[in-house]
């Protein structure tokens, strides 16, 4: 008998606790749908896209949608799951969509040697903004359209000044760039 009424003295108790620890996964889902499909935060470091992004590293806000319904345009920065090693991603700007015919220099630093590539359905081809720094689309070729990750939509970089202010800017490239 003693032992029923400490059963029900305790089952408003573990209700309650059960309430509380769905409320928190829920939450807990909600952040991992959010960040890995909706919109996510990356930090990126490195000097494949000087001077657009900072070498001591920016941090991006980047959408995970637009991609996904074909609109991805020439000149975006987006991440792509690396094709040569998978557990990466990189951060290049799309400089050729399907059927878009590119030349470019086999040896940037030599300057000779052209060679000409047609994108093939299905891949973007993505290079870094700096050219002797950068390995992309010139090392590995198209990259499968599935590898895209996301979109940058924002720059976050810390300045470097005195007063260690937070610069926020939205990347937008003029086409002069492309």
């Amino acid at each position: 008998m003693r032992w029923l009424r400490y059963l029900n003295q305790w089952r408003g108790t573990a209700k309650e606790a059960l309430e509380q620890v769905s409320i928190v996964a829920k939450f807990l889902c909600l952040i991992h749908v959010t960040d890995r499909y909706i919109i996510s935060s990356t930090h990126v470091q490195g000097p494949s896209m000087l001077p657009t992004l900072n070498l001591t590293g920016d941090v991006i806000l980047a959408e995970h949608l637009s991609h996904r319904f074909g609109k991805i345009g020439l000149g975006d920065i987006v991440l792509v799951r690396s094709p040569t090693d998978p557990t990466r991603m990189v951060t290049k700007r799309v400089l050729g969509l399907e059927g878009h015919k590119l030349s470019f220099s086999a040896d940037p630093l030599v300057g000779d040697g052209s060679v000409s590539v047609v994108v093939p359905k299905g891949h973007v081809w993505i290079q870094g903004d700096n050219l002797y720094a950068s390995t992309d689309s010139r090392n590995f070729g198209p990259v499968p359209y599935s590898l895209v990750e996301g979109k940058a939509l924002l720059r976050v970089s810390l300045a470097t000044t005195i007063l260690r202010v937070i610069e926020v800017t939205i990347i937008h490239f003029p086409n002069e760039l492309i």
